[in-house]
């Protein structure tokens, strides 16, 4: 139980010990890298596209009619997901087919927009 002294209602710090040793901390790089792949996905339009590309593979024009969004900002945002190495494109005749590199990537945007949604 926590020991309130003085005015204030501050905890005694020994009651707060953690139960468990806390996890290393990654390398300098591996927190950066991971800032810029958290970075990347900081726009609704690139998360709703990550979103669509969790449920099947899509090329610029698919993505266009279903987020109802205009075709350069389409491509702009999947050239910035695209450095961050969230998707990948594959040419397929005229047409460039894009794809998520990894299910993790999904995971983390699924687990944002139901953690928002949970607090509404």
């Amino acid at each position: 139980m926590a020991t309130v002294t003085g005015s204030g209602a501050e905890p005694d710090l020994a009651d707060c010990a953690p139960a468990v040793s806390a996890p290393a901390r990654p390398a300098a790089a591996v927190l950066s890298d991971a800032g810029d792949l958290l970075r990347a996905l900081a726009a609704p339009v690139r998360i709703a596209i990550v979103l669509q590309l969790r449920a099947a593979d899509r090329c610029v024009h698919e993505l266009v009619d279903a987020l109802d969004v205009a075709q350069p900002l389409i491509s702009q945002h999947l050239r910035v997901l695209k450095t961050a190495g969230v998707v990948q494109g594959e040419r397929r005749g005229r047409e460039v087919v894009y794809r998520l590199a990894d299910d993790h990537l999904a995971h983390i945007v699924v687990d944002a927009v139901a953690h928002v949604q949970e607090g509404k």
